[in-house]
């Protein structure tokens, strides 16, 4: 976990940043939605994201907890979509990227702000059983 967070500077300009979790038993689901204008240039094109205020990108890290308590990522099996406030649905393509022993999902979607989006992600890691990570974000102009 920590070299997850560690990557969050690098990869996202810091005032946009809420880590937001939900912990099921010794997984961890970690989560973010933002503008992909709130990404550095730089990070955006390394990773082939375009920069758009109607862009919006979910990240979603898995973490399990070792024998000794600390949390690593784990690879699963992620779908997700968000509802918009007019109740029109769009799934999300979730893409995994490895970076040494970090494992992360960025997904991309349209948002045309001011909006609140609700995001639904199933997350299935090995024989675990299937979690559900529901959350809503706001995206300002």
């Amino acid at each position: 976990m920590i070299r997850w967070l560690a990557l969050i500077p690098v990869l996202f300009v810091p005032a946009a940043l809420a880590e937001q979790a939900q912990k099921f038993g010794n997984i961890e689901v970690h989560y973010n939605a933002m503008l992909s204008t709130d990404l550095l240039p730089d990070v955006a094109k390394n990773y082939k994201i375009d920069r758009s205020p109607t862009r919006g990108i979910v990240t979603i890290s898995v973490l399990r907890k070792n024998a000794m308590g600390v949390a690593q990522p784990i690879p699963a099996r992620l779908t997700a979509y968000m509802v918009n406030l007019n109740n029109q649905l769009g799934d999300i393509s979730m893409r995994e990227i490895k970076e040494g022993s970090a494992i992360y999902y960025l997904g991309e979607f349209r948002v045309v702000p001011p909006n609140t989006l609700r995001f639904t992600v199933t997350v299935e890691a090995n024989s675990d059983p299937v979690r559900e990570v529901t959350f809503t974000q706001k995206f300002y102009q």
